[in-house]
């Protein structure tokens, strides 16, 4: 399903919906991901809920502007607000996976009041330190830069050659050849852009907005990313309806890892949901 706005026109992939009071869960894939990453779990949610999921800027089948100013988080979530206007969509359950968890984050923030729940995995929310932060930044950008047509593959290889990828390499249920092709259908000017301008050195630091959250959060990460088990044990003390659930043996993609317990954690807490 294609949506168009002004500018820019998104690819989706949506679920029939069997009834009208099934609850709209929205997934937001990773960096060079694409909707199609969700598959795995569009068909497994408990049936009060039906899914989408959408190709972000600068990725899979969605446009790809040269002007960096569509690519911001305050831009990134204006585009989804525009996405869910369109779909007559009142409020929905945002799963967002790093890069998608802090666009699903940034949404929450401009927009708290469309928000039934928010699932993030292995999410930062922004870097409080302003040193740190012109250091992230300027790694992004220099990164960025590495980003040509010609080697968007040697791009790809040695971007999985981060420490905190070497449990997917390591898993033999991840076919990494795979998950390479699928990112090369990326355009190069849609990644260079979101690496420089959604960096997590340049988006708003939202730690101060997690106490204003009065919706349900779940916070997940791999109990071998030491990182963001410790973003999410500090975070999850500052919200008033947060969880911080842990799967063993899984690194930084914990859905691509481990699906069967991803798959559970999050049946688990849309049930939640349902119930109260």
């Amino acid at each position: 399903m294609k949506i168009k706005t002004s500018k820019i026109t998104f690819q989706l992939l949506v679920q029939k919906k069997k009834d009208k009071s099934q609850i709209p869960v929205v997934f937001l894939h990773g960096f060079g991901g694409s909707a199609g990453d969700w598959n795995f779990i569009t068909k497994k949610l408990n049936e009060k809920f039906f899914t989408i999921a959408v190709d972000l800027i600068g990725h899979g089948k969605t446009s790809a502007p040269a002007n960096p100013k569509y690519y911001s988080a305050r831009a990134i979530a204006r585009q989804l607000n525009n996405i869910f206007n369109q779909l007559k969509l009142n409020k929905v359950i945002l799963i967002g996976y790093s890069l998608g968890g802090r666009a699903a984050l940034s949404y929450a923030v401009n927009y708290p009041y469309k928000i039934s729940a928010l699932v993030l995995e292995s999410t930062s929310p922004g870097i409080h330190n302003p040193v740190e932060r012109i250091q992230r930044l300027t790694a992004d950008k220099t990164l960025s830069s590495k980003i040509k047509k010609s080697n968007l593959g040697d791009f790809f290889e040695n971007w999985y050659n981060q420490q905190i990828f070497d449990s997917l390499k390591k898993n033999s249920a991840v076919d990494l050849k795979k998950l390479l092709r699928r990112k090369l259908k990326n355009s190069p000017v849609g990644l260079k852009n979101i690496l420089s301008e959604f960096s997590p050195g340049k988006m708003p630091d939202y730690w101060n907005e997690f106490d204003h959250f009065t919706f349900p959060v779940l916070l997940i990460n791999g109990s071998l990313d030491k990182k963001y088990n410790i973003i999410n044990k500090k975070a999850v003390k500052l919200l008033k309806y947060g969880s911080h659930k842990i799967i063993k043996g899984a690194g930084h993609n914990t859905h691509l890892e481990k699906p069967a317990d991803f798959i559970n954690l999050v049946n688990r807490f849309l049930e939640k949901i349902c119930s109260e």
